[in-house]
């Protein structure tokens, strides 16, 4: 099957190919041991970070200092609101994903700039106690929270098929679902990412989203449209999900990723058990935009096989 182009010629939606190509979700989360978002309303660019009304100095900065330590940096806004009223404190959460160091906190900052003295090293090591002394006005936040990708200067799926998500999902959990500007994955819209486990999932509804949001209060993870733990690399994701599928193992922190090779990744239990599970890269059969107007390409997509009993030799 070859994607369909829209009215001008051009590649048409790209999540509409993804869900037609029955594209797997596995291993397709973004990579990051912590997040960090800022409320920040009014309009976003492409690369809101420095494209928006928040100082791009700033922005441009703050981003590359926490990529350098694994830790993803992005706006948020409260759904409906994109317009920028005068605001005098900016919410502010921060997560740690890490199984035995998963953890959210939140606050607010009078201006986005004062996260520059959070410490973003104590974010990626997941201690909570140097983040909170960092910048006091932090505390934990019970329950977890939900960011949808809805920013459709980066892609045309995020704003048509985000915003509805953001607002049936606000009416059913209100004060924890926020409009954000970039997740990954334009092609797995409505995409969103559960904090503070870290848990990204694609192509939802917003029943199963609210089902997922009731999961993670839990501690359960959900298999719904799971694209990965953030926490793991891409072939460690891939891996995990595997398999929680094999054993349905939904507890959050019951499996970690242990090691990977070149071939396979090892997956443990903590009961003790353990997996090998081969990991591959096979070219995507036929090509497809992995972002709305782009050209269909040959794009790599990852493959698990069998999880086998057993750690890597």
């Amino acid at each position: 099957m070859t994607p369909r182009p829209d009215a001008t010629g051009r590649p048409g939606l790209c999540s509409t190919f993804c869900r037609e190509l029955h594209e797997p979700l596995a291993g397709t989360a973004v990579v990051a041991v912590g997040w960090v978002v800022v409320e920040q309303p009014g309009p976003w660019g492409a690369k809101a970070a420095t494209e928006s009304h928040l100082d791009p100095v700033f922005g441009g900065a703050f981003d590359d200092a926490c990529k350098k330590v694994d830790v993803r940096f992005g706006l948020i806004r409260a759904p409906g609101r994109h317009s920028e009223p005068p605001m005098r404190t900016h919410r502010v959460f921060v997560a740690s994903t890490t199984p035995g160091r998963t953890w959210l906190l939140g606050g607010t900052v009078a201006d986005p700039t004062e996260l520059e003295v959070l410490d973003l090293e104590a974010v990626s090591r997941g201690d909570q106690a140097a983040v909170i002394a960092s910048l006091p006005d932090l505390a934990p936040v019970d329950g977890p929270m939900v960011l949808v990708c809805t920013n459709g200067k980066r892609d045309g799926c995020c704003a048509l098929l985000g915003r509805p998500l953001v607002t049936g999902l606000a009416k059913i959990a209100p004060g924890r679902v926020w409009e954000a500007t970039h997740l990954g994955g334009h092609r797995f819209a409505p995409t969103a990412t559960f904090l503070p486990a870290g848990t990204m999932h694609g192509h939802l509804t917003v029943e199963a989203a609210a089902t997922i949001l009731e999961a993670a209060g839990r501690g359960e993870i959900a298999l719904t449209g799971l694209r990965g733990r953030s926490t793991w690399t891409k072939r460690g994701q891939v891996a995990e999900v595997a398999v929680r599928r094999l054993i349905g193992e939904l507890d959050l922190d019951a499996l970690t990723v242990a090691g990977e090779d070149s071939e396979a990744v090892a997956v443990r239990h903590l009961d003790g058990r353990a997996w090998t599970v081969p990991v591959t890269t096979a070219v995507a059969n036929p090509p497809r935009p992995d972002s709305c107007g782009k050209e269909p390409f040959a794009m790599s997509i990852l493959q698990a096989g069998a999880p086998q009993v057993g750690d890597l030799r």
